[in-house]
């Protein structure tokens, strides 16, 4: 287990040398080469970064599919009593909170706006943004196999039927009368999403090549004003980060009776632990020992809350996906109107159900989010720069998110045991 970490940790190392690796090689291509020997290089790039994009393309209805049916289908309805139903509705609410709370800030900072990502090898098409009743309308597939086939812009309507397919499969699995069979098709689509895991691995081991490829592409043409925009975008993710955790769950442990100076001071290890790893898995453990031995959290609570938080809950993914959206869209001058953010907030929410524990999941998760929202990475070569510069740094990105995502987690397990009185006020004293 060690070694896959060590793994693990080096791939990311080497995704984030070679983001920069790529930005000092196109800055200076950018400010020393001729336009024609400039133009030679983004050729040669061009195709290199568009593989990439390309092979990550492909796993999304696979991984969209797959994980959802098996992450939705392992819940057992027999564990959805009064707990179950306060802890969804908890991290329900706070995704959709977070959601909106990230593209707010988005749209204050504006991250992306004035890079203006104009290659000249790009093949534009003009985008296409629908409205949100339209939207709405179009989550409900008439078709879901034709759905499944067309990649480019059906998410939603494939996750609506993963979801429902999902939580059909999970009572059935409960049923004596369909329980044998189902228990068979369970099998089948657990089998298939550790299948998809795999090939999403093996795909990120080409994602240092791919990264390299696209951000030399973006700094060759724009030289060191991408430099700016990609700090500007970093640093509105940790604000974003940083008001959630301290502002908005202090605000929610004062609404029920939950002193937030020692809430926060409670979580410091498992916060530090999830920031270091990047493992919300590997930080489960230490967050179960902090909420029984410090907050004096009834097992029968943190058992059920903390593993499900680890699979359905991830406000810090949340934020990340409503900023890197604006982001994205503002560097390829095509800014989201309402109707298009009120779209990010619903995949976001949706897609969290089941797609956590799959490798590169908030790399995966923004390009649902952008398919759905008319930003095409393979029609536009300026969408799909854009989307790799926000892979590049991906790493650091996910440290804070990963964070945020187990403090949400404990904040719920916190309110659910306060709410049940099954926590022991004299650790709080």
């Amino acid at each position: 287990m060690s070694k896959l970490k060590n793994a693990k940790s080096k791939l990311l190392l080497f995704i984030l040398a070679s983001l920069i690796l790529g930005a000092i090689l196109g800055m200076i291509v950018s400010s020393a080469a001729s336009e024609a020997t400039t133009a030679k290089l983004i050729a040669i790039s061009d195709p290199v970064g568009k593989i990439f994009i390309r092979l990550l393309k492909m796993i999304v209805m696979p991984v969209i599919i797959f994980t959802l049916i098996s992450g939705v289908s392992s819940i057992s309805p027999k564990d959805l009593g009064i707990v179950g139903i306060i802890i969804l509705v908890f991290y329900i609410g706070t995704s959709i909170i977070s959601s909106v709370f990230g593209l707010v800030v988005g749209n204050i900072f504006k991250p992306g706006l004035g890079l203006d990502l104009d290659l000249t090898l790009a093949t534009t098409k003009e985008f296409v943004k629908p409205s949100f009743v339209d939207t709405l309308l179009a989550t409900i597939p008439t078709n879901p196999f034709s759905s499944f086939a067309n990649g480019d812009g059906d998410v939603l309507p494939t996750i609506f039927f993963a979801i429902f397919f999902g939580i059909s499969l999970a009572f059935c699995r409960d049923n004596e009368k369909t329980k044998e069979n189902a228990e068979i098709v369970y099998r089948f689509f657990d089998g298939c999403t550790n299948i998809i895991i795999k090939v999403v691995s093996w795909i990120m081991y080409y994602a240092p090549i791919g990264v390299f490829a696209l951000i030399f592409t973006v700094f060759a043409q724009n030289g060191p004003s991408s430099l700016g925009s990609l700090l500007k975008v970093t640093y509105t993710i940790y604000i974003a980060f940083a008001i959630q955790l301290i502002i908005v769950y202090s605000l929610i442990n004062l609404a029920f009776g939950i002193n937030p100076k020692k809430f926060l001071n409670k979580i410091s290890e498992p916060l530090f632990t999830a920031f270091v790893t990047r493992s919300s898995g590997g930080t489960l453990p230490i967050s179960m020992r902090v909420v029984d031995e410090k907050m004096g959290i009834n097992q029968g609570i943190y058992s059920f809350t903390l593993p499900l938080g680890a699979t359905i809950n991830m406000n810090g993914t949340a934020i990340y996906l409503g900023i890197c959206s604006i982001f994205i869209a503002n560097a390829s001058n095509a800014p989201l109107n309402f109707d298009s953010q009120l779209t990010v907030v619903i995949v976001s929410v949706l897609a969290a159900v089941g797609t956590a524990g799959v490798p590169g999941a908030g790399s995966i998760m923004l390009l649902m989010v952008l398919n759905s929202i008319g930003l095409d990475i393979n029609s536009n070569t300026n969408v799909a720069a854009a989307y790799g510069m926000i892979v590049g740094i991906d790493s650091l990105l996910d440290m804070g998110r990963t964070a945020l995502n187990i403090s949400g987690d404990l904040c719920g397990t916190a309110v659910v045991a306060k709410v049940t009185k099954q926590m022991d006020m004299t650790k709080w004293e």
